[in-house]
């Protein structure tokens, strides 16, 4: 009994022994480090790892992971952007890449043409929706586990610059061969602005970039023009982007002198952003959608347009980021993107949701809220009195986790749904859409525009049994009543899957629309109104 105490204080001094003895072998031969002016313990360390260590190391690798690892020790948006990956995570906010003009899924670990941007490279050169990209350079991409970004890496390069590609066409025998030189490629904002009905017009924005501005200004305009009295604004699935985008975005909507958003850091004094000119929707009605993805710049948007009491916010629960980001960039044309202060709306919420360290947790917390019954059961939501705010004609607003939408629109818990979801959650409907364009591209030919597509194209029961036998294979199975709700939703879903595959965006939205529940409510509220 006794040994077995004394065990423990045994194994923890042969533990020092261990650390002493090390110390002592090497106390001989220790050097110190030059000492340099401002310079750091990481310095220090720097010096010792590269002059003594046993093998030479990669020092820019250690760099780069050291810092990468402080950044994480901050707060889950602070980051470190190493060399390699500058290009690839700025560039969606830039409003333009050098590279050859396609938009293209890994199906099956190939390279598979979704669509070709209309006058880019690749179109020039007859490059074609549907063609497979089997060779790059003469290296062979297919069956080689890339990942998307391994295929950017490849197609993306400096305007003017050559790659050579070689693509299989289905119906044509061998494979082709060309030459694409590297242009300019726009990406855009704005998915789509179109008229629902006479009066009301919808525009859904996808991301708050360099070009946003611009682009939001000239959708609007053209919605205008075709008669726009009201307007359904979209910020579902927006992860944010610019701060002053987003502020010259809620210009738009709200009188001169309004407050937008005031953002606020310890070495950042308290600033203020209000709106600086008439805007061209200040006097139409309009309703913002937001949902769970809805992050950063939507929420600031979001909560200026709530807190001035300027329309109606439908959806559910907002991403909750509080936080503003500069980016630094360092020596080696590496960047920081670090966390410089809080942004406020206009009644003084931060909308922050809590950070407990653990940034997987704090990504996926959109998971909590379907398990909590958030999702299905808004009343489920609790807000301490802390967090509640009050608008200046007197409407309750929350702070503390994102914007609060004022109309609520919860997910229908129907059972008789489930088999359904379950296709769509598992790709398995979107990939018969991609599978059943590919193998029908020149019938779909005939139709020329998107109303000749919706007015004429029908889901057959053939394709939905088609469907339905992918969905047996993966062991989805569904009751014949279970069966029936998905062949009914299948009509719409599947031909707006078609239709992005044909027209992209400006096929898919005008035909989903009829079963997307939080914009068929956007347009009762307004009808009301």
């Amino acid at each position: 009994m006794d040994n077995y105490k004394t065990r423990p204080i045994w194994t923890a001094l042969l533990l020092m022994t261990g650390i002493l003895m090390g110390l002592l072998i090497n106390k001989g031969v220790k050097r110190n480090a030059p000492v340099v002016d401002g310079g750091s313990k990481f310095d220090e360390v720097m010096w010792y790892v590269g002059n003594d260590y046993v093998e030479k190391p990669d020092a820019q690798k250690l760099q780069d992971e050291a810092i990468a690892a402080m950044m994480e020790e901050l707060d889950p948006h602070s980051a470190y952007i190493s060399l390699e990956e500058f290009n690839e995570v700025n560039d969606p906010l830039l409003g333009s890449f050098d590279g050859i003009g396609v938009q293209f899924r890994l199906e099956r670990d190939t390279i598979a043409i979704v669509n070709v941007i209309k006058g880019g490279p690749s179109e020039k050169v007859g490059i074609l929706a549907g063609d497979r990209i089997l060779y790059v350079d003469d290296s062979l991409v297919a069956n080689k586990k890339l990942k998307n970004e391994d295929v950017m890496r490849k197609l993306k390069g400096p305007k003017g610059t050559e790659v050579r590609v070689k693509v299989q066409r289905r119906g044509v025998e061998g494979l082709l061969d060309y030459t694409i030189i590297r242009d300019a490629i726009p990406t855009y904002s704005v998915d789509i602005a179109y008229m629902l009905d006479e009066q009301t017009g919808y525009l859904k924005l996808s991301k708050f970039s360099a070009t946003t501005v611009s682009e939001f200004k000239k959708a609007v305009a053209k919605l205008n023009a075709q008669g726009m009295k009201q307007m359904v604004f979209d910020l579902r699935g927006n992860t944010g982007g610019y701060l002053n985008a987003a502020v010259e975005i809620a210009d738009e909507f709200l009188p001169k002198g309004s407050l937008i958003v005031y953002t606020e850091g310890r070495n950042r004094p308290r600033n203020y952003m209000k709106a600086r000119r008439h805007g061209q929707l200040e006097d139409i009605p309009v309703v913002m959608l937001i949902d769970g993805e809805s992050a950063s710049a939507s929420e600031i948007v979001a909560g200026a347009l709530q807190d001035n009491d300027r329309g109606t916010i439908i959806g559910r629960r907002s991403f909750g980021k509080g936080l503003v980001q500069e980016q630094i960039v360092l020596s080696d044309q590496s960047a920081l993107r670090l966390t410089v202060a809080r942004y406020y709306t206009p009644t003084g919420r931060c909308i922050q949701k809590p950070y407990t360290g653990n940034k997987e947790e704090y990504l996926l917390e959109s998971y909590d809220r379907y398990e909590n019954g958030e999702l299905f059961h808004p009343d489920s939501i609790h807000f301490a009195d802390s967090l509640k705010f009050t608008t200046p004609k007197g409407k309750t607003v929350y702070g503390g986790g994102g914007i609060m939408p004022d109309i609520y629109v919860p997910l229908v818990d129907d059972s008789t749904e489930y088999y359904f979801n379950r296709i769509v959650n598992l790709g398995l409907l979107y990939q018969y859409a991609f599978d059943y364009t590919d193998r029908h591209r020149q019938q779909l030919k005939q139709y020329q525009t998107v109303s000749a597509f919706d007015q004429r194209f029908v889901v057959t029961d053939a394709m939905f049994d088609e469907m339905v036998r992918l969905a047996d294979e993966r062991g989805i199975v569904g009751t014949e009543v279970q069966r029936q709700v998905a062949r009914r939703e299948a009509n719409t879903l599947l031909k707006a899957y078609i239709a992005r595959n044909l027209f992209d965006d400006e096929g898919f939205y005008p035909i989903y629309a009829p079963m997307d529940e939080i914009l068929q409510r956007a347009i009762e509220e307004l009808k009301s109104e």
